[in-house]
């Protein structure tokens, strides 16, 4: 095929070559974002004693973050879909630290919900326009390129408890103004990847001739991401149940330190990270598809044995399981957006936000349930969460 610029000769070199500086750029920038993000839950024992909030208030807290967080994010990617924003990158990030300037200054309860808004904001900015600046950077490995994108942000969610415990803790509310200074490092990072994706958006549509491939039926299509969005539910609603239950269950069911809680805790979120860089370029070898039924419907078998596993076996049964379910993500996300390639920023949105809601919606229900019966009871039902992987049948063959 010819453009009319020269021949097919002239795209190719641009097409197939992965950038990996702005990769590795805009990982860095999920890094900083969801560090920042998980610094919101670290405050409210501050909050809470300095200006009597109950627990009513702290759960409007939540809500308003986690609200803007993930609603927003289709509706943003929606609108920079019709006509990309390279530059919204820096202004999403100046969301985060103008949050983060009130947050540390709010004598007031609305303050409060301002602050933690704006923080939210931010991030429905940042996450569907970064991904789509991972897959145009990619250069066709869109899964590896999915990959390296989302351990950043796992990374940071990590680390940004550890950081609050030695910073903001110690120095109280106030602290978190010096959390400003990295959010004003993301604003000057994701600058340069804007003009880098300026630049990329300029040359893509000189040479656009076509509309984009549409490989689908719509009705198949819309079947796909509703099964795509039950297997994002089950995935995030059962690592919740580790994420934020781990620990209470160890000391419970075997009487172990909380120190050494903890640490099998960050041994276990080390597991997601390195399952989160592999099931990208997996998927990119032998299939999205693929890697959903293996990530999703795999780990079944050893969710089902957890629950009856002694300390040893727990651990080791805790490690796997991160490391094969973390991998369903970032194939999930690229098999969305190959279903729609022409509304990558909304897919990409409406999974980052769905993803994210059901994090926060799942801890709570879980919470709820272990309340009204225990954590061991919780493990028993959560066990069987993988079983809706069986629904990745109905998925269509994303490779000939």
């Amino acid at each position: 095929m010819t453009t009319a610029s020269g021949t097919a000769g002239d795209v190719r070199p641009e097409v197939q070559t992965t950038v990996f500086q702005i990769l590795i750029a805009i990982s860095l920038g999920h890094l900083l974002n969801d560090m920042i993000q998980s610094l919101v839950p670290s405050i409210y024992p501050i909050l809470k004693q300095s200006y009597g909030l109950s627990f009513a208030e702290i759960g409007l807290i939540t809500l308003t973050w986690q609200g803007t967080a993930s609603i927003l994010q289709p509706i943003v990617g929606f609108i920079t879909d019709r006509k990309g924003q390279p530059f919204s990158l820096p202004v999403g990030m100046g969301f985060t630290l103008t949050g983060l300037l009130i947050l540390s200054v709010a004598t007031s309860f609305p303050l409060i919900l301002l602050a933690v808004g704006c923080i939210g904001i931010g991030s429905s900015i940042f996450h569907p326009e970064s991904s789509r600046v991972a897959r145009m950077a990619s250069g066709g490995r869109h899964g590896m390129a999915q990959s390296l994108f989302q351990v950043g942000g796992n990374i940071g969610s990590a680390a940004g408890p550890l950081v609050a415990a030695f910073i903001i803790l110690p120095g109280g509310q106030g602290a978190v103004a010096w959390f400003a200074l990295v959010a004003l490092a993301g604003i000057i990072l994701l600058t340069r990847v804007s003009f880098w994706y300026s630049k990329k958006q300029k040359a893509m549509a000189a040479r656009a001739q076509n509309k984009p491939f549409i490989r689908y039926p719509h009705a198949k299509v819309g079947l796909s991401l509703i099964i795509l969005s039950l297997l994002v539910f089950s995935k995030f609603l059962y690592m919740a149940s580790l994420s934020n239950y781990y620990t209470f269950y160890l000391i419970e069911t075997f009487g172990v330190s909380v120190r050494d809680a903890q640490i099998y805790l960050f041994v276990y979120l080390g597991a997601v990270a390195t399952g989160t860089i592999l099931g990208g370029p997996i998927g990119d070898r032998f299939g999205r598809r693929t890697v959903i039924w293996l990530s999703v419907l795999g780990v079944l078998p050893f969710t089902l044995i957890l629950p009856y596993a002694n300390l040893q076996w727990t651990i080791g049964l805790s490690i796997i399981i991160g490391l094969i379910l973390s991998s369903a993500f970032p194939a999930i996300v690229v098999f969305a957006q190959e279903l729609v390639p022409t509304k990558v920023g909304a897919v990409s949105g409406l999974f980052f936000g769905f993803a994210f809601g059901m994090g926060g919606l799942g801890a709570a229900m879980l919470g709820a349930l272990a309340d009204h019966t225990s954590i061991d009871f919780v493990y028993h039902v959560v066990s069987f969460l993988p079983a809706v992987g069986l629904l990745t049948i109905f998925l269509p063959r994303d490779r000939s």
